[in-house]
């Protein structure tokens, strides 16, 4: 589900590193948790940490959920021989409660050879739409609730302090540090073997280096990126303060507190590990909301023109209903909410060129150095508009938004106080020559937009048609493409308007205090 649209509902949390067989004992907070202000007592909490932590191996990259370097193919290889050697997810899932279910784990090469194959799930026999393919119990998946028990966790979330996904991320990072005493070792190793990779063998942006990034260069999403990372460090910087808020319980465990134990890229990759898997349940308690459930995402492929969701059931347990048929052997898709390839390529890394959820977004505001401004933005909200106003252009919904946008961009346009109503309203009639500066305006933005790319929609069809280009600039151009499509429709549907006005040779009228665009 899309992380940045969830409800980043905050909580303050300690955990238990000593899990292993207990794990269904949620970690004990107790019912009033105290900050500790001292920074005395943290200088000595942190000297403490350290001593007791001096005969043990500090997080390394081996610590992570994700592992942050490429390998040569021949590591690859032996790493899939490991992973082969040990109990497999599914196996390990049946010894501990897994019903007897319809799907099988089944491997599909990674595009970069240097990578372990990714796992997917599969129908292990045929399906109809309507079958349960499989019901995982509650005791196998990780929710906020397991970590921390639920009678404190409605308290603690409402701290504002760290999102799920922090706590998730954090609670499984200190669960690897167990190795293979930890109850969630199969799970944390299918974890590291995906490496935060969707079905595309792609990670997040979030993980790409400042020249891959690049290849994103023209798409707000390159923006969203470096966004969405500082809020990521905020979080991180939050771990230390989060741990001393459990000042009566941190001294009994065994580990170093949280920004010794892991930097920042370590905690990163496990973030992002996390936030591609991270189900989003539904009708459930604020403890249960997020879930980590094995065999669900990125075991299961995405798609945004499927029904079938993880769903609740009554016992606790998540169920997939399938909304298809299947046959043996054909990889099972769940849907991925209402979300763009932007937000699918930051939270799962890949794209949908069949996404009817994508969009782009176009901002208008008013001029405020129009002498007339201030009537213009009463006019504005009387009519449910900002003055800064922020239009959703959809795929396939392109000309409906520029229609949408004509009646606030004529707005700037206007300087007769007694036609701005009936501008914006679309119940007056409009001047041709403000018709075609208002459409003028409109062509130049998109075409402006699209020239910020580096490459032409033409160049990105050949690209994607080469076989051997790099997996990461190969997804980054299919986001380029949906984008520049979008655009040219938006464009396109400009030009139609501008040559159904009655007369073209109407030259546009002078507009001092034009709409702004970004």
């Amino acid at each position: 589900m899309d992380v940045a649209y969830l409800q980043q509902t905050k909580c303050v949390f300690s955990f238990n590193p000593i899990y292993s067989s207990t794990h269904n004992r949620p970690v004990s907070v107790p019912s009033k948790v105290a900050f500790i202000n001292s920074r005395d007592y943290q200088h000595n909490a942190r000297r403490s940490f350290r001593w007791r932590s001096r005969n043990m191996c500090l997080a390394s990259s081996s610590d992570t959920l994700v592992s942050g370097k490429s390998s040569s193919p021949t590591v690859a290889s032996k790493k899939d021989k490991e992973f082969e050697e040990e109990e497999d997810l599914k196996s390990w899932m049946h010894k501990n409660g897994l019903p007897p279910c319809k799907v099988v784990l089944k491997d599909r090469q990674a595009y970069d050879s240097r990578h372990p194959s990714i796992h997917y799930v599969a129908a292990s026999e045929d399906l109809q739409a309507g079958d349960i393919a499989f019901s995982v119990p509650s005791s196998l998946i990780v929710t906020l609730e397991r970590v921390l028990g639920n009678e404190t966790v409605a308290e603690l979330l409402t701290t504002n302090k760290l999102s799920e996904l922090a706590c998730l991320a954090l609670y499984l990072m200190y669960e690897k540090k167990q190795g293979k005493e930890s109850f969630w070792y199969p799970y944390i190793k299918e974890l590291d073997r995906q490496r935060g990779r969707g079905q595309l063998a792609v990670e997040s942006p979030l993980l790409w280096s400042e020249s891959e990034l690049n290849y994103l260069t023209g798409s707000p999403i390159k923006a969203e990126v470096v966004e969405r990372a500082e809020g990521i460090r905020k979080e991180y910087n939050e771990l230390d303060t989060v741990w001393f808020m459990a000042g009566s319980l941190f001294q009994q465990y065994p580990f170093d507190i949280p920004t010794e134990a892991f930097s920042f890229e370590i905690f990163k990759q496990a973030f992002v590990a996390v936030q591609s898997c991270v189900v989003h349940l539904q009708k459930v308690s604020l403890a249960r909301r997020f879930a980590l459930v094995p065999l669900g995402p990125p075991l299961l492929g995405y798609r945004s023109n499927c029904k079938a969701m993880l769903t609740a059931a009554e016992d606790g347990a998540v169920q997939l209903v399938v909304d298809r048929p299947y046959i043996a052997g054909q990889s099972i898709v769940v849907w991925c909410g209402p979300q763009p390839n932007s937000k699918l390529l930051i939270n799962y890394g890949f794209v949908d060129e069949d996404n009817t959820y994508d969009r782009l977004m176009v901002e208008a505001a008013l001029n405020t150095e129009d002498p007339q401004y201030q009537e213009k933005r009463l006019v504005a909200q009387r009519n449910g508009k900002l003055t800064i106003q922020t239009f959703q252009v959809n795929v396939g919904k392109e000309r409906e938004t520029v229609l949408d946008m004509l009646p606030y961009m004529r707005l700037g346009y206007v300087s007769d106080p007694s036609e701005m109503q009936s501008v914006i309203s679309s119940q007056g009639p409009v001047s041709p020559c403000m018709e075609r500066a208002v459409l003028n305006q409109l062509a130049t933005y998109f075409r402006e937009r699209l020239s910020g790319y580096p490459t032409t929609l033409s160049e990105d069809e050949a690209l994607l048609g080469e076989c051997d280009i790099d997996p990461r600039k190969r997804v980054a151009t299919q986001l380029l493409r949906c984008e520049k499509r979008i655009l040219n429709k938006c464009l396109e549907a400009t030009v139609d308007l501008i040559n159904e006005l009655p007369d073209l040779s109407q030259s546009p009228c002078p507009a001092p205090y034009a709409p702004l665009l970004r």
